[in-house]
């Protein structure tokens, strides 16, 4: 299907893709909503629109690219490594501007030099944008998904905290309110005494057996929700969740840690400074991070336009490590996101694991930039 009312620059835009040797991929517009409501993350979900098939299967205009090239790369069973290139419509509800609009971007798949993958989706990313809004200085922020579930982890939550917290990382609002829970412990409220007899003695067989007897009673039907033995485990899980208190001293490092913001060139030894301050170990985390400067650097990026953020990530549940965004400098307006993400495809049913690095082009926020 020919695409109409293309900004100016897209053959600009074909012809970087096309001198980077990727393939270009289109994909269908009408999607399975199954794997964005499970993977994309909360602040895509309510932006989705919604439809279902005459049999009833939940459906949904393509909110994004990412998954449906990599739905696409698995069914068509593509060796790797492999590199896509797309442009096409994406449907999103948005508070401004249209919600239909062009989006392009490449996906970097099966690469095993991480590092060096990663150096070229943020160096692709600054050369593209140099090209489609010249003479404009740009700015790249940069996180890292890994670096921050390494100092999680360090701290010794229990895994529910760590999945918390983890879950928040980029969304500092909601990092803020777990951080106040950790802080400040609030009982759980409203459980049954029996239950919470049974959660406070480590009955889990007979906590087991009362919620079953309870939902015979009731008429709860176990068929269509979870079992007696999932919500006795979820309910000891929640009261651990609420007695669990993030001490002083584990606070203020998890606070240190997210007020770093320094330079790229600067940040491998910041990161390894606060963590022999703190008396943690970051581990293989660090070692990546390391890993990647030094490939940006190899890969002749200028460093002088990155600065790594450690609070910093992006509203997409899939990433797994290096996150990033580039603005024009004095904008808020990203022209280009992007990161890593070496879980999404087996998620999605890839029999192998596939490391996974891309990124993704706002044409019309681009437009804008140029016209201005």
């Amino acid at each position: 299907m020919p695409l109409i009312n293309l900004p100016d620059f897209a053959n600009d835009l074909i012809a970087e893709f096309a001198a980077r040797r990727t393939d270009r991929v289109d994909t269908p517009i009408i999607q399975p909503a199954e794997p964005f409501l499970d993977m994309a993350g909360e602040d895509l979900r309510r932006r989705i629109f919604m439809t279902e098939s005459e049999t009833g299967a939940s459906l949904c205009l393509r909110p994004e690219f990412t998954i449906p090239v990599c739905l696409q790369h698995i069914e068509t069973a593509t060796g790797t490594p492999k590199r896509y290139s797309y442009l096409g419509e994406i449907f999103r509800q948005r508070r401004e501007g249209g919600h239909e609009f062009y989006q392009a971007g490449i996906e970097d798949l099966g690469d095993r030099d991480i590092a060096s993958a990663d150096a070229r989706a943020v160096g692709d990313a600054i050369a593209i944008l140099n090209r489609l809004v010249p003479g404009k200085a740009l700015s790249v922020t940069l996180g890292d998904q890994a670096v921050f579930e390494a100092v999680v982890q360090a701290l010794g939550l229990p895994s529910g905290w760590q999945k918390r917290l983890i879950h928040a990382f980029g969304n500092m609002m909601q990092l803020e309110t777990l951080l106040a829970r950790l802080a400040s412990p609030q009982p759980v409220t409203g459980l049954d005494p029996h239950a919470l007899d049974f959660l406070t003695r480590g009955d889990e067989q007979g906590l087991v057996m009362h919620i079953d007897s309870t939902m015979q009673a009731t008429g709860y039907s176990t068929n269509a929700s979870r079992s007696p033995l999932e919500i006795a485990r979820r309910l000891r899980e929640k009261l651990v969740l609420s007695e669990t208190r993030l001490d002083d001293e584990a606070f203020r490092v998890l606070e240190e840690f997210l007020s770093l913001s320094v330079p790229l060139a600067d940040a491998s030894s910041a990161l390894a400074g606060f963590a022999d301050a703190a008396g943690i170990k970051l581990g293989n985390a660090l070692e990546r991070f390391d890993a990647r400067v030094a490939a940006l650097a190899n890969a002749g990026v200028d460093a002088t336009l990155i600065d790594y953020r450690a609070a910093f990530g992006r509203p997409l549940d899939y990433y797994t490590g290096l996150v990033f965004e580039v603005t024009v400098e004095g904008s808020a307006a990203v022209l280009v996101g992007g990161g890593r993400f070496d879980r999404l495809l087996t998620l999605l049913g890839a029999k192998d694991h596939i490391p996974a690095v891309g990124f993704a082009l706002w044409l019309d926020r681009i437009e804008t930039a140029r016209a201005a």
